[in-house]
């Protein structure tokens, strides 16, 4: 059941500098049994001394209100020299995390003891300048990923910012708003015009694997419904199965993920991927979440990747890949499918099977 909607934050960190926004009262007044504090600076905020585990639990029941001189990022398409990727903008109005207790999340570990809270970033002007600027600045069609740094819809009905980008992007000839979520969240995508311009990606996966390790997230069945309203209200929609995790009878996990998705709706591309992580995140998962974290050591990971971070290993990944390929074809002959953040070994294995242009994260 997905728990976004019942996010109540025990503790807001309002930046005294957007203290009197009206933006910033709203939001406040939503959740009258917080603990508000005024902050004098946004960095280092004085927060309880505890260990990064016990910090990163904290952190998803503290709500910071403040502001961002950086809403749009730039990511070269290069996580390293062999990994593949394409380029895009990151747009990033809510940092810092979600209200969802992913055992696997990377952020959990980017951000653990310096930002162990959810960040609201108010000052939208800034944001909807800083898009205009990079798209008179850039050439042909440009992504802007709000999917890349956070869910895109967990929190949507507290900012409201999907009513505002939506019909903003609607204005450009080939600027593209990138949604990724794991919620149902979608009463204001379905309360505004869609556009050519938006394209709405749910991540899925196997239903064992979001009971144990997607907590607080929409159940399977709740994200396909999603999709197909969203679909049939006239938005362009995509999937990404990612991360795989690999478990016994996982074929009949991702088969059951594969045909329930496939019937509903028709998405216009499939992008896989396998777990990967962060040597660090083991432990730092562990503290937080206990024995459930610890189930994801029980294969023999390897490096050998250039961002560093840990992968079952080639043969794994190929026949994760060719089982999720087959199955999606046995469905589906047209839709694209990708891979994401892959290396040559993989595709080279998959070159005639997958499209390294048409991913989930751009627009082609």
């Amino acid at each position: 059941m997905d728990k976004a909607r019942t996010f109540k934050p025990k503790t807001i960190l309002l930046w005294q500098k957007v203290a009197d926004d009206p933006e910033a009262q709203r939001i406040i007044e939503l959740f009258p049994s917080a603990d508000v504090r005024v902050i004098k600076q946004q960095k280092n905020p004085p927060l309880p001394n505890m260990p990064p585990s016990r910090a990163l639990l904290a952190g998803k029941r503290t709500l910071m209100i403040g502001a961002t001189s950086s809403f749009v990022g730039n990511f070269d398409g290069r996580p390293g020299s062999n990994v593949h990727c394409c380029p895009y903008f990151k747009l990033v109005p809510v940092s810092n995390g979600c209200p969802y207790y992913c055992t696997y999340c990377y952020l959990a570990f980017v951000y653990r003891k310096y930002s162990p809270f959810i960040k609201i970033n108010i000052n939208y002007e800034t944001m909807f300048r800083q898009i205009r600027k990079t798209m008179a600045n850039s050439h042909g069609k440009v992504s802007f990923n709000m999917g890349e740094m956070l869910d895109s819809l967990a929190l949507d009905h507290i900012t409201g910012l999907t009513k505002m980008l939506i019909p903003f992007f609607s204005g450009f000839s080939n600027g593209f708003l990138m949604l990724l979520t794991k919620s149902c969240n979608i009463d204001n995508l379905l309360a505004v015009e869609p556009n050519n311009n938006t394209v709405v990606s749910w991540s899925l996966n196997a239903s064992q694997i979001i009971w144990q390790y997607e907590l607080g997230t929409a159940e399977l069945e709740e994200r396909i419904r999603a999709a197909k309203q969203c679909q049939d209200h006239g938005y362009r929609i995509r999937f990404r199965i990612d991360p795989g995790i690999l478990y016994p009878n996982w074929q009949d996990g991702y088969a059951d993920l594969i045909q329930k998705t496939l019937t509903a709706t028709k998405p216009e591309n499939i992008t896989l991927g396998m777990l990967r992580l962060l040597p660090g995140h083991f432990s730092l998962a562990a503290g937080a979440y206990g024995d459930g974290a610890q189930k994801l050591r029980n294969y023999k990971f390897v490096k050998g990747a250039s961002d560093g971070k840990l992968r079952y290993q080639p043969k794994q990944r190929i026949e994760f890949y060719t089982f999720l390929i087959d199955t999606i074809r046995s469905f589906d002959k047209d839709v694209s499918i990708s891979l994401c953040r892959e290396t040559p070994e993989i595709w080279n294995n998959l070159k005639d099977r997958c499209e390294p242009k048409k991913c989930n994260c751009i627009v082609w």
